[in-house]
């Protein structure tokens, strides 16, 4: 099982740079590049809840949770 992250779909559909994303929340675009990438360990809450803030977005819209493999059919 795995979580994606749809950052980069966002700010796309959004017109936004993440640069632009980084200096609205407030943190260094190279800790969002490392989300944006799916490279993050962890995400504070306070941040998740800037991003959906300036995202116009739920938590659920930023990340995607599926199967790297498909489970085996019972």
């Amino acid at each position: 099982m795995a979580v994606r992250v749809r950052l980069a779909e966002l700010l796309l559909n959004r017109r936004m740079s993440l640069a632009e994303l980084a200096d609205r929340v407030g943190i260094p675009p190279g800790d969002l590049q490392l989300l944006r990438d799916g490279r993050a360990r962890a995400v504070r809450l306070s941040t998740l809840d800037a991003l959906c803030r300036e995202l116009a977005c739920e938590p659920g819209d930023l990340f995607e949770r599926g199967f790297d493999v498909e489970p085996d059919q019972a």
